[in-house]
């Protein structure tokens, strides 16, 4: 039996967490639009830097500012090579944090599935202001 397409996307967004490079939490996103994967991200240093898990974590307030998160990734990627995220969707293994959620909702993407839960505390905005700004956010 064939697994659907929601499924079929996680599955990947799964598989992309596995390049991550901070062993804090690995996280994977895709970008999607008329079922095709327009880019892929995961949490990690800038290039050419230190990852995390050889150089040790960067903290502030108790979380990692060295890496960039999966979501911010695939943004950038399709930004680099000029596609645009307008209608898309995004698939990530875990609840886009508050500051992930602010850009994918700037850069267009209108539809959230996830499959985890983030921060406690932070989620109430990304619930409230999805229900604000008619995103939808669907945990899978």
């Amino acid at each position: 039996m064939r697994i659907n397409w929601h499924q079929y996307f996680m599955d990947i967004a799964e598989k992309v967490s596995e390049r991550s490079t901070c062993d804090r939490k690995h996280v994977g996103a895709i970008i999607v639009k008329d079922k095709r994967i327009l880019a892929t991200g995961y949490n990690g240093s800038l290039p050419n830097s230190e990852h995390c898990d050889d150089a040790g974590h960067l903290l502030e307030n108790n979380h990692c500012v060295r890496t960039l998160h999966a979501e911010i990734n695939a943004i950038v990627q399709c930004a680099k090579y000029g596609i645009s995220c307008q209608g898309a969707t995004l698939y990530c293994n875990t609840l886009p944090c508050w500051n992930c959620f602010k850009t994918v909702v700037s850069a267009g993407i209108s539809k959230i599935y996830y499959s985890t839960d983030y921060n406690a505390e932070l989620k109430s905005n990304v619930f409230e202001y999805s229900k604000k700004l008619n995103i939808n956010l669907i945990k899978l």
